[in-house]
């Protein structure tokens, strides 16, 4: 009886070691298997990188001309460099700027995290300092957006809305519809802070909240009738202080990203819907609700070259409740990253609520990445307080631009593009990274 009972537990234990050494062997071979695909990962990266050229390429091969070139594609992921830049909104423009990209996890499950920083002044005398950031940490599981800034701020504004002949009662209504868009200038100065923290909760989808604080100060407008201007109408119509307000509030947001990177991808969704909330007990002038969406989609068109990317924008702000101060309602250029509305200044269409649609094809030049081209269009609705509703008029936008690769392991660009708007509206915009 106890031979059969040894045997037993002898062949128990050689079954059990068996299958240890088997479970040991798979761990083992898993775990080469996954160093294996990380070496694979970045060396088909590197290879890639080693086949492009960026400016720091251009100004080493300028600096030492005779040196070999080596097939290197080791990059700094800071790029700093002369914040030059020129659009109808700010004239030209001079300053530093620093632009940074890394990955702080697993290149397949970590998107790249960026950062910027801005000092600069403008041939206008508009001056502007700013630090953004947008990181993600290892696997995604948190994305930290925000960003800080002062300006000095000089503008150029055309009223509210796009209203169409006929539809006002009286010449103050006139004056703000604005239908013959005479140019009115203004000036303030700003104070800008606003955080969001996203958490992962399934794959891609984030949800997030936040804090926002819009501050402006030394308020001043003036036009063809002196100082009274559409921001005055429409100001003392809504009970503002003429010369400072505060919109302050709370943020809510769900966010959904496939993107393979943030500066140019060649593929994938973002969006993000919002919820906005201006409430006066963080300080605000008075309160207001208002529904934000930011839609992008990437399509490489092309099997061979990723580059060739056709992309769609739709950015909309509309408005739940409460009212707003007249230069934070929604308009050109009024998203996060001042981009929209190529062929316009900033402001040039407002209204109670915003949308905006663009669409961009974006295509290699050079085979080494160097210069890039693109070629955009781009459409903008706005309501305002006589009627006119949200996308029942749409006034156009569009152009073509050049890309010079600033830097290739972040995929930055110098971006150059001439745009062309309606009402004699045009203008050269030069500006880092793509629009969206």
């Amino acid at each position: 009886m106890q031979r059969p009972l040894r045997n037993h537990y002898l062949f128990t234990f050689c079954f059990l070691l068996s299958c240890l050494l088997l479970v040991s062997n798979t761990l083992v071979a898993q775990s080469e298997t996954e160093i294996d695909s990380a070496s694979f990962y970045k060396k088909q990266r590197d290879s890639i990188l080693a086949s492009q050229y960026d400016i720091s390429d251009l100004i080493g091969r300028i600096i030492h001309p005779k040196r070999k070139k080596k097939r290197s594609s080791k990059r700094s992921p800071i790029t700093l460099m002369p914040n030059i830049a020129y659009n109808p909104t700010i004239g030209g423009q001079i300053g530093v700027k620093a632009v940074a990209g890394k990955v702080l996890g697993d290149p397949k499950t970590t998107t790249m995290s960026i950062a910027a920083t801005s000092a600069s002044i403008t041939t206008k005398n508009i001056m502007v300092f700013y630090i953004s950031h947008n990181v993600f940490t290892p696997n995604n599981k948190l994305n930290f957006q925000g960003a800080f800034a002062l300006v000095k701020m000089v503008a150029l504004d055309a009223g509210l809305g796009m209203t169409p002949y006929g539809k006002w009662n009286n010449e103050e209504e006139e004056m703000l519809a604005n239908p013959e868009h005479k140019k009115y200038g203004a000036k303030y100065n700003a104070f800008t802070f606003n955080e969001k923290v996203y958490k992962k909760v399934a794959d891609d989808l984030f949800l997030g909240a936040g804090l926002a604080f819009d501050l402006r100060r030394k308020i001043t407008s003036s036009g063809p009738n002196g100082n009274i201007t559409p921001n005055t109408i429409y100001t003392e119509k809504h009970g503002f202080a003429p010369d400072s307000y505060n919109s302050n509030g709370l943020l809510l947001n769900m966010q959904y990203t496939t993107r393979d990177n943030p500066n140019r991808p060649y593929k994938g969704i973002y969006s993000d819907i919002g919820l906005r909330w201006n409430t006066t007990l963080l300080g605000s002038s008075k309160s207001a609700v208002q529904l934000t969406t930011d839609f992008r989609k990437y399509f490489s068109v092309s099997q061979s070259d990723p580059a060739h990317v056709l992309a769609f924008w739709y950015w909309g702000s509309y408005k739940l409740g409460g009212v707003l101060p007249y230069f934070d309602l929604p308009g050109t250029g009024r998203d996060a990253a001042v981009r929209t509305g190529r062929g316009y200044t900033i402001g040039y269409f407002k209204g109670i609520s915003f949308a905006y649609a663009e669409t961009e094809y974006r295509f290699p030049i050079l085979k080494n990445r160097f210069l890039s081209g693109a070629a955009f269009f781009n459409l903008q609705s706005a309501s305002d307080e006589l009627g006119t509703k949200l996308f029942e008029r749409w006034q156009p936008g569009g152009g073509a631009g050049l890309r010079v690769l600033f830097n290739k392991a972040t995929r930055t660009n110098l971006c150059l593009d001439y745009a062309i708007g309606k009402y004699g509206s045009r203008g050269f915009f030069l500006g880092l990274n793509e629009a969206f």
